[in-house]
Formats: C-alpha cells, structure tokens, sequence
C-alpha cells in the first residue's frame, strides 16, 4: 500500500487554520494589494460617445472613485470622449481538406481622448485594443455565437478597466505643445 502524504492528512485543524492565517500576513509581503479606489485628478467628467461604452465607463467610475459623473458637459470640469468602439472577428486558420473556419481571432478596438472645459487636450487619442482567439467547429454555431458573445463582454469589461487606470494619470492642465529639434 502507498503511504498518503498529503499534507491534510498530516496537519490537525488548528494547524491548518494557522498556516492558512501566516500565508495570509505574507501575501502583503510580496507587494500584492487589492485595487481599491481609482483616484482620478478632477472632481466631475462627462462621457460621451458609444453609448453601451459610455455607460459601462460612467458606472466603472461612479462606483470605484469619488468623481462624479454628469449629464451636461458644461457641469463637468474634463470631457471622455470615446471616438470609436469597433469589433472585428478574423479568421485565423482553415481546415486543410475542406476550407472551413477553425479558428477565429475577435478584437475589440475602444479610442478615446480627454479635454478641459476650454476643449484642450489632457489625454490624446488613445485606443486599447485587445484580442481573443476562438476555435470554431460549424456543428456548434448558436453556442460559439454566445461564447463570441461573452468573449466581446470580457474584452469591453478589461477595456473599461484599463481607461479607468489611464485616466488616474491624467493631467488637469494640457500637455506642452512639443517643440521643433534642432538639427
């Protein structure tokens, strides 16, 4: 018979709960901290643009910082402009013998620029592009429909994600326009 050396069978309940108790004090060890608030550099901002966009970003940051989100951009101290929101689905590869899709890559593509009040650009055109690859099989198609589905709802979530940590780096006041090199 093989001995069982798990180390449950080896531990009693209390010394278990300890060690669970010291790897939990170690984990701050290691520089791991929970997100937490975005603390973003202006007190009110207005978003506009793609509307299912705009309002899972309005939400992103009513709910995870102390700025405010409002309904006139003339109340709002910066501007979210989301300039494009675009999904594209490429094919990847073909089977050999037949030709049919195997594989699919979906991307979702979200562009957007930050201004003042005075319409100056705090944060230029950025996009945050991210890609998701699918296997496909034409047998299944209503349920590779909705996984595509989901796989685009996970992408806008990480997208929103991502301009939220962006927009905690913006400035208030515009970027100095560059200057010519000299040669």
């Amino acid at each position: 018979m093989i001995p069982n050396w798990s180390l449950r069978n080896q531990l009693t309940r209390p010394a278990r709960f300890a060690l669970g108790v010291a790897l939990c004090a170690l984990l701050p060890a290691c520089g791991f901290q929970l997100r937490g608030e975005a603390k973003l550099p202006f007190d009110t901002m207005y978003v506009a643009g793609s509307p299912v966009f705009s309002n899972q970003i309005a939400r992103a940051i009513r709910a995870g910082s102390t700025t405010r989100v409002v309904a006139d951009k003339k109340d709002a101290e910066v501007t979210l402009q989301i300039t494009n929101e675009l999904n594209e689905r490429v094919i990847l590869s073909l089977s050999g013998t037949t030709g049919r899709v195997r594989e699919v890559q979906l991307r979702y593509r979200i562009s957007y620029r930050v201004t003042d009040r005075e319409n100056r650009e705090l944060l230029p055109t950025t996009e945050v592009q991210l890609k998701r690859d699918l296997s496909y099989n034409d047998t299944d198609v209503l349920g590779k429909e909705q996984e595509e589905q989901l796989l685009y709802r996970d992408m806008r979530n990480d997208a929103v994600q991502q301009v939220v940590r962006r927009l905690q780096v913006a400035r208030l006041e515009p970027a100095p326009a560059a200057k010519p090199q000299d040669r």
